[in-house]
């Protein structure tokens, strides 16, 4: 259960959220600055982790995710000194009364979601808000709009997305894998071999070397996929650009389901999807030198024996195992000898 209050007016924001993970924490928090309609000069919070990863007297260290809200929304963090309750006794008071005024009219209820939680919790919220304040003629919700609406400056036009990170290695194709999706996204190609950093949300991808951005990319969230800026690729490199898993997999399907499948394992067996094409390559190739049928009866093969690579596709055709039929297809297939001492079905009627 999230509270926020501000310090004036006693103005307060609550929802509920399904953990203190950094994500639904930071949520909370601007959830909260979007109810009260502008940002706060400072925001202080309490010491949980999504919050203060290192506790100090002097210097505490702030959650790094808190800390890019904090930038986008330009606020500061001052966390309340650890067991030091007075920095904080407005929201810990606000924690009290709401426990009085909102948990006590929803603990007999029962909810299906968060969404409709909520809901009932904001409901009840309002009422807080407007309630006159013991021994005052003015609610909450008045005192604010009167004395500290005007002290918040303006919100920013988009709201935070969330920054993760990744560390990872420019491969020889002049891209680096994003490995949350198993997809790629290419980097000048002056930078092969190197490391980076990629900080992505949920729609862009962003890739540092030595704290430079060297490229910026929108997000694709499907696996297999190149995001290529022709301008980064050498020249020795842009053919390669065109190559991808899902143009390949196509490929093998529009030749024969099986060749699809053969296709699909071997990009699957791989570390890395580009690992795989010239294999692919190779492979399609095959169907205009021996045909499809004789393709796919390969790939057949080549399933049952769950050996994915090139050189397996080869020798099935070269040495003409394609044209066997496999164990299988032979039982299937084999009729019983005419013969004097096998009875026949009839002998058991």
């Amino acid at each position: 259960f999230f509270v926020a209050i501000l310090g004036a007016s006693q103005y307060t924001y609550a929802e509920a959220s399904m953990s203190q993970q950094k994500e639904d924490f930071v949520a909370s928090v601007e959830n909260a600055m979007r109810f009260f309609q502008g940002t706060p000069a400072a925001i202080v919070p309490d010491n949980l982790k999504s919050a203060v990863v290192r506790t100090s007297r002097f210097e505490p260290t702030i959650n790094e995710t808190l800390a890019d809200l904090a930038e986008h929304y330009e606020t500061t963090i001052l966390p309340a000194r650890a067991y030091r309750p007075r920095d904080k006794s407005l929201v810990e008071g606000a924690v009290k009364i709401l426990y009085r005024r909102i948990y006590a009219n929803l603990k007999d209820s029962k909810y299906f979601s968060i969404e409709e939680l909520n809901q009932e919790i904001w409901n009840l919220l309002d009422a807080h808000n407007n309630k006159k304040l013991t021994g005052r003629p003015y609610s909450r919700f008045e005192l604010f709009m009167e004395d500290e609406r005007h002290e918040l400056q303006p919100l920013p036009l988009e709201r935070f997305e969330i920054k993760y990170q990744s560390l990872a290695t420019v491969m020889q194709n002049g891209h680096v894998q994003l490995s949350q999706d198993k997809n790629y996204y290419s980097v000048p190609y002056q930078y092969l071999k190197k490391k980076v950093k990629l900080l992505y949300t949920s729609s862009t991808v962003e890739i540092y070397f030595k704290y430079n951005r060297i490229a910026t990319h929108m997000r694709n969230p499907k696996p297999y996929i190149y995001t290529t800026n022709p301008e980064h690729m050498a020249s020795t490199h842009q053919f390669v650009a065109q190559w991808n898993a899902l143009r390949f997999i196509e490929w093998a399907n529009s030749i024969d389901p099986a060749v699809g499948e053969y296709i699909m394992q071997i990009i699957e067996s791989r570390n890395h999807p580009e690992q795989a094409y010239k294999s692919c390559l190779g492979i399609l190739s095959f169907e205009k030198k021996v045909g499809a049928e004789r393709l796919a009866n390969a790939c057949k093969r080549a399933l049952d024996f769950k050996i994915y690579n090139f050189k397996t596709i080869q020798n099935i055709l070269e040495n003409s195992l394609d044209k066997i039929p496999m164990e299988h297809e032979k039982e299937e297939d084999q009729d019983l000898p005419d013969h004097g001492n096998i009875r026949g079905k009839n002998y058991y009627n």
